[in-house]
């Protein structure tokens, strides 16, 4: 049996399509499409009609590249650019009506215990209490547990696109006054969820999402072509130095780093500053970096839960479409 997930991020439209035989996702296909979302919306501000049109089309090719693959109608999800959106609702539902896929979104709590479950997979139960740092376009997810799914789940308005919006908006690069008045918003929201990992002590400490890749990357992590079962560290100090050489260049000039691409160069310094910033207060000095994390954790659901776990989840697509984040929400993990 073959499976497959769709993400519709704030720069690209992942599809992944794994064998699920054995209860393990093996993916035999993955390929993206890029939308430039953050580019062409504001955090919190409605998707115009032409991006509906490019997600629309995207979302249709994806689902005819699963079925060609022998995979069933990919699980679809949006995070948090049309989570934020105030036109969501017509936004799935326009993507629903055009491509046939029950395109939703994920509240980022959501997000965060789906990414530990992925994480956790990869890492084993030999890696013991775990936390767990992931950097969205728009959200900072973060997570501890001790078993398969967190303990607590926090999600909070610290994406690298939505704070490149914000403090860097037409500096390129930005002023120092505009960094330092980023790493107090950073250290302002975050505060409470760090001093809850502080205190619960983590054995092991996981990053995941593109922005931790790139960032890796950049302080000397092996590149992605060596495979993803080379064991890959981000060290604190490390980041340290990164935050400096991004903060000095433009974004023209930060996409010709190693690791750094052309269309998240823009948004790499936030990225930096938000990693650097959360690892400090939190007391982590080094973290793994994890090749699972959300789209893995997804289909593990699927496969360890049926189908009528992402069923429910689609029916969380009927509450109020959600207002601006707050600074802080912890809440428990649903099992």
């Amino acid at each position: 049996m073959r499976i497959s997930v769709v993400d519709v991020g704030s720069n690209t439209v992942r599809l992944v399509v794994a064998d699920a035989e054995g209860g393990v996702p093996l993916p035999v296909h993955t390929e993206k499409w890029r939308l430039r979302l953050s580019e062409h919306v504001k955090p919190g501000s409605s998707i115009p009609e032409e991006d509906v049109d490019r997600i629309s089309g995207a979302v249709a090719e994806a689902r005819r590249t699963a079925i060609r693959w022998g995979a069933t109608g990919p699980l679809a999800f949006a995070t948090a650019v049309v989570r934020a959106a105030p036109n969501r609702r017509e936004v799935l539902r326009t993507v629903r009506t055009r491509t046939g896929v029950g395109l939703c979104t994920l509240p980022g709590e959501v997000e965060a215990e789906l990414t530990f479950l992925g994480a956790r997979r990869w890492m084993g139960w030999r890696s013991g209490p775990l936390a767990l740092l992931d950097i969205g376009g728009g959200s900072l997810e973060v997570a501890f547990g001790r078993g398969r799914l967190p303990d607590f789940v926090a999600s909070l308005p610290l994406g690298a696109g939505r704070l490149t919006h914000e403090f860097f908006q037409g500096a390129d690069p930005p002023a120092p006054d505009q960094v330092r008045a980023l790493r107090r918003r950073v250290r302002h929201q975050l505060r409470d969820v760090a001093a809850r990992i502080r205190w619960e002590g983590p054995r092991t400490a996981v990053v995941t999402s593109r922005t931790f890749q790139q960032l890796g990357r950049l302080c000397g992590a092996p590149p992605g072509r060596h495979g993803p079962f080379m064991e890959r560290q981000l060290e604190r100090s490390d980041l340290r130095v990164a935050v400096g050489r991004l903060a000095a260049l433009p974004a023209a000039e930060r996409a010709r780093l190693p690791g750094i691409s052309a269309p998240r160069a823009e948004q790499s310094l936030a990225g930096a500053v938000v990693a650097h910033t959360a690892m400090k207060l939190t007391g982590l000095r080094a973290v793994t970096i994890c090749p699972w994390a959300i789209r893995e954790g997804i289909l593990l659901r699927q496969i360890e839960d049926g189908a009528s776990w992402w069923a429910k989840i689609n029916r969380l697509d009927e509450a109020p479409p959600p207002q601006d984040p707050v600074p802080l929400r912890v809440a428990a993990a649903t099992p």
